[in-house]
């Protein structure tokens, strides 16, 4: 779990993990300045703090590198923000476990209206699809949206993805994605609850704009690459890809 400032939510994200499951919980603290190792170190997870604060992506890298470790058969990285029901983590580990895919993430987006009644911004629903659209066109693919912060990966996934050259922005979670699609990984997804509220975190108008601003260019990047224009070391397969 990567955590920032997520004393209201924690507690609520970790009771609804599945009981006798999860065989180890792993928060990476990056910088709070409220509660959150406190509640944490209380709850009995295996916490790591960042002395300052490195980013979402930067985050996330110390989260796997932490976690790659325990040599783990999957690894789920959920938002300790409760907007994600951890309840659900079993449907999305299986396909992995059996071998099937690579990588599962949960949608939230299903119907306008389940996403809206579920409390999510109309703006923030606009530019998903939107930016979901597009980067299905640019891949190729098929999925019901790129910004779900419940995801799961194979260890394999996670070997062999370069996730430590990549961003400690917001963007991280696109090069994960876009990367592991390139280098042949087989990816899918499992349905969620939509939850919007107030607690939950979100992400600021500038950084917004600056995560979007990124992803278009790495959109182009890797656009670039498929068409043979350029050769990117980032988006070199290393397993052929099959739908």
């Amino acid at each position: 779990m990567p955590a920032y400032n997520a004393e209201k939510t924690l507690e609520r994200t970790v009771k609804d993990f599945p009981p006798n499951f999860v065989n180890k919980i792993i928060l990476v603290d990056d910088g709070s300045n409220d509660r959150t190792v406190a509640i944490a170190k209380r709850l009995n997870l295996t916490v790591f703090e960042h002395s300052n604060n490195l980013g979402y992506g930067g985050n996330q890298k110390t989260c796997y590198w932490e976690a790659l470790k325990d040599h783990p058969d999957v690894v789920v990285m959920i938002h300790p923000d409760y907007q994600y029901d951890s309840s659900r983590i079993v449907e999305l580990v299986t396909p992995i476990l059996t071998g099937d895919y690579d990588m599962m993430f949960g949608n939230r987006i299903r119907t306008r209206q389940e996403a809206l009644s579920g409390g999510m911004p109309f703006i923030k629903y606009a530019l998903n699809r939107l930016f979901c659209i597009g980067e299905n066109i640019v891949l190729g693919a098929n999925f019901s949206e790129y910004f779900s912060g419940m995801r799961a990966y194979s260890s394999r996934l996670l070997k062999n993805v370069p996730f430590q050259r990549f961003s400690n922005d917001f963007v991280f979670d696109q090069q994960m994605m876009i990367c592991a699609y390139a280098r042949g990984f087989k990816i899918s997804q499992i349905d969620i609850p939509v939850r919007y509220f107030s607690e939950a975190s979100s992400i600021q108008f500038v950084k917004g704009t600056k995560f979007l601003l990124q992803t278009l260019f790495l959109l182009a990047r890797y656009l670039l690459h498929k068409m043979e224009f350029v050769r990117d070391p980032l988006f070199t397969s290393r397993y052929a890809h099959t739908e």
